[in-house]
């Protein structure tokens, strides 16, 4: 869709990126790799971990970026929602690290996602990968870039050779039933395994029915504009920023790919995820 240049300021997409970079090395003081991280860890109501570093880029976070466009709605990981974004026609949609656990136990494979949002529709993103320094960028109608180079979704439009991440009990399911892909790597972030499509590193990405739109919106923006589609089982697009931001399960990949992919997912998902703890995990 057309957004008009007053919507979303140079100003705005400046301080998100800027963010995003200062953002992960915050987090980084926290981090140690292969190791527990030094930063003090509490549970939530289910059992997912949030820690002392979540909460201190979710506040730096929230200050600059409200501070670059105080008209928008804001909506995150570790902030009290407030039913008052839904009256907004753009928000800030934000995980300030997407894949604590991997974090907290010194993975690499985390990030910071800072989406926009525009009735409904995710129209830019920054997805940042503090172990590695690569920053994934979308702007409004505008190509996606990796570290200031342009990148692309796979033209695979087959399950034949097709190389898929995603949530282990899936990727056994569609193993059992013989399906001719490659089983890649599991990568923890949800962003990060979906702009990992939008660069074209892998040409599928799944995820289980209980993502947010903190994990989704970012990740998303950059893959259209790196011609890349996500699709829900049912072929749909997901819509953000409404009362519920829990979406279905649905997959990341080049149009080609997306239909049949979504179609096995809607065959595999539901009977291997139901009650699984990655699927309460968003995973």
């Amino acid at each position: 869709m057309a957004v008009a240049p007053t919507e979303i300021s140079r100003l705005a997409l400046d301080a998100a990126r800027s963010a995003a970079t200062e953002a992960g090395q915050m987090a980084m003081g926290y981090f140690r790799r292969g190791g527990r991280t030094s930063a003090d860890i509490q549970y939530k109501d289910g059992g997912s971990p949030v820690t002392e570093a979540d909460l201190a880029v979710d506040a730096y976070l929230r200050r600059t970026l409200m501070a670059a466009a105080p008209e928008f709605g804001w909506l995150s990981e570790e902030t009290l929602d407030d039913a008052r974004r839904l009256d907004r026609e753009v928000v800030w949609v934000v995980d300030p690290i997407d894949g604590t656990r991997a974090f907290a136990r010194g993975d690499t494979d985390w990030t910071v996602a800072i989406g926009i949002v525009v009735r409904g529709v995710a129209v830019a993103g920054f997805v940042f990968a503090p172990v590695s320094g690569d920053l994934y960028e979308a702007l409004p109608g505008a190509p996606s870039f990796l570290n200031g180079k342009p990148i692309r979704a796979s033209g695979q439009d087959g399950i034949a050779g097709a190389r898929i991440a995603g949530p282990g009990p899936i990727l056994d399911a569609m193993q059992g039933e013989r399906l001719p892909f490659q089983r890649m790597p599991r990568i923890h972030s949800l962003a990060y395994r979906f702009v990992r499509v939008a660069e074209g590193a892998i040409d599928g990405g799944l995820a289980s029915g209980s993502a947010h739109d903190w994990d989704l919106a970012a990740a998303h923006a950059i893959l259209t504009g790196a011609g890349g589609v996500i699709r829900t089982v049912g072929g749909e697009t997901p819509v953000y920023n409404r009362a519920s931001t829990v979406h279905e399960p649905m997959v990341a990949a080049g149009p080609g790919l997306a239909p049949s992919l979504s179609d096995i997912l809607a065959q595999v998902g539901p009977a291997r995820t139901r009650g699984h703890k990655e699927a309460i995990a968003g995973l």
